[in-house]
C-alpha cells in the first residue's frame, strides 16, 4: 500500500504549475477588463487543479498497466513501480476528474455560459484519452497540443470568459505565452523519457522528432512568451517587468541545450514550471495594473 507521501508525489506537485498559471494570467486579463470576480477564479483554479491531478493519475493508471512506466527515469509512478494497486490510482483519477465536474457545472450556472459545459466535458475527456483508451493521443505525438489547448487556451481564455463574458487581446497574448510555457515543460520530460518511450512503444512528438529536433523545440517554445511580453509590453509597459522570470531558466536552458539526459533533465521540468508560474504572476500583476 502507497504511503501519504508516495501518494503525494504519484499526483506530480511538479506540474501543479501547469494548471496554476493560466489561472493566475486570466485574472490579471479579468481585473484589466474590470470583471474580476473573487468566486469565480476560486472556482477555476479548483477546476484546473483537479483537472492535473486527475490526469496525472489517469497517466499513471493506464502507463502502469501498459507497462510503460516500468523502466522510467523520472519521479516515482504508483502503479509501475508497484507501490499502489492500480483500482486505488484508477479510483483517485475518477473521484480528481468527477470532481472537476462538478466545480465546472458550479462555475457554468453561476457565469450563465451554458455552452462551457462541452469545453469543460472536452477537457475531461482530454484528461482521461491523453494515455487512456484503446488509441490514446499521447502515445501518437498530441499530448503537447493537447498541453497548448487545455492548460493555455482553454484554461486562461475560459477564466477571463466565465467572469467577463468576452475574452481580450491581452488574454489572448497570456494564453498563447501559458500554452507555450506548458509545451516546454512536457517536451521536457518526453525528451527525457525517448529511449524508454521507444523501447516501449509510446510514440511521443519526442520519439518522432528526435532528440536534436526535440531540444531545438523546447528552445523555441521558451522564446514565444518572451516575443509576446515585447509585444505587449508596447501597450501596457509594465509587462515588460515579467523579463525578470528569464534568468530562472539558465539551467533548464543549459541543460536541454548542452545534450543533458536521464535525471539530468528532471530539474528542468521544476525549473520550466517555475518560470511559468512567476511569468503568469508579474504579467497579472501588471496588467491588473
Amino acid at each position: 500500500m502507497a504511503t501519504v507521501s508516495e501518494w503525494i508525489e504519484g499526483a506530480r506537485p511538479r506540474t501543479l504549475p501547469n494548471a496554476i498559471a493560466p489561472v493566475v494570467a486570466g485574472i490579471g486579463a479579468t481585473i484589466a477588463l474590470d470583471a474580476f470576480s473573487w468566486g469565480r477564479s476560486l472556482l477555476a483554479l479548483l477546476v484546473s487543479l483537479s483537472l492535473i491531478i486527475g490526469v496525472n493519475f489517469a497517466n499513471d493508471y493506464s502507463d502502469g498497466i501498459r507497462g510503460t512506466d516500468e523502466n522510467r527515469v523520472g519521479p516515482l509512478r504508483l502503479v509501475g513501480s508497484g507501490a499502489a494497486n492500480p483500482k486505488s490510482v484508477l479510483r483517485a483519477a475518477l473521484i480528481s476528474l468527477g470532481l472537476a465536474g462538478v466545480l465546472g457545472l458550479t462555475l457554468v450556472a453561476l457565469s450563465g455560459f451554458w455552452w462551457l459545459l462541452a469545453m469543460g466535458a472536452l477537457c475531461i475527456l482530454g484528461a482521461w484519452f491523453y494515455t487512456g483508451g484503446k488509441k490514446p493521443y499521447g502515445y501518437y505525438g498530441l499530448g503537447e497540443i493537447a498541453v497548448f489547448v487545455f492548460f493555455g487556451l482553454a484554461g486562461v481564455l475560459g477564466t477571463v470568459y466565465v467572469q467577463a463574458g468576452r475574452v481580450s487581446w491581452d488574454a489572448l497574448g497570456c494564453a498563447v505565452a501559458v500554452g507555450s510555457f506548458s509545451m516546454a515543460v512536457l517536451v521536457a520530460n518526453n525528451l527525457r523519457d525517448i529511449p524508454t518511450d521507444i523501447e516501449s512503444g509510446k510514440h511521443t512528438l519526442a520519439t518522432r522528432m528526435g532528440d536534436a529536433g526535440t531540444r531545438r523545440m523546447y528552445l523555441t517554445l521558451l522564446a514565444v512568451p518572451y516575443l509576446l511580453t515585447v509585444v505587449m509590453g508596447l501597450w501596457h509597459p509594465l509587462v515588460f517587468i515579467s523579463f525578470l522570470t528569464a534568468p530562472l531558466l539558465a539551467k533548464p536552458v543549459k541543460a536541454v541545450g548542452g545534450g543533458g539526459k536521464g535525471r539530468e533533465l528532471i530539474p528542468a521540468l521544476r525549473d520550466t514550471g517555475l518560470a511559468m508560474l512567476t511569468w503568469a504572476i508579474l504579467t497579472a500583476v501588471a496588467l491588473a495594473i
